[in-house]
């Protein structure tokens, strides 16, 4: 079963940063489109930050944009995102995602494998 394995999340202090990391060993990753998702109590999964590897586009939601920075290495396999400037309300369960085909979806459907998650903290 393929699997995608999120590390990286802990408790950071409002302003502080983390590094999140999305690593597989069954996927050929730079055939896959990559999103990192979050979903905080009570609230829908929402995306974050695409990385498309076949015109090596990215794309960011308002809500993180200039604050959160997504990077590929095919090599190692690995997607990271880096968070810069956290705040509370960015507290939440992240995880990755890897879909085949063209193109960055928000859709949660539209992704084949997740990560099983990994809880990013922003508290004083």
């Amino acid at each position: 079963q393929v699997q995608l394995v999120e590390s990286g999340g802990g408790l950071v202090q409002p302003g502080g940063s983390l590094r999140l990391s999305c690593t597989t060993s069954e996927l050929t990753l730079d055939s896959y489109v990559v999103t990192w998702f979050r979903q905080a109590p009570g609230k829908e999964r929402e995306g974050l930050s695409c990385n498309t590897q076949s015109d090596s586009s990215t794309t960011y939601v308002d809500s993180v944009k200039g604050r959160f920075t997504i990077s590929r290495d095919n090599a190692k396999k690995t997607v990271s995102l880096a968070m810069d400037s956290l705040r509370p309300e960015d507290t939440a369960v992240y995880y990755c995602a890897a879909k085949p085909s063209y193109g960055c979806s928000n859709n949660v459907g539209a992704y084949s494998y997740w990560g099983q998650g990994t809880q990013v903290t922003v508290s004083s």
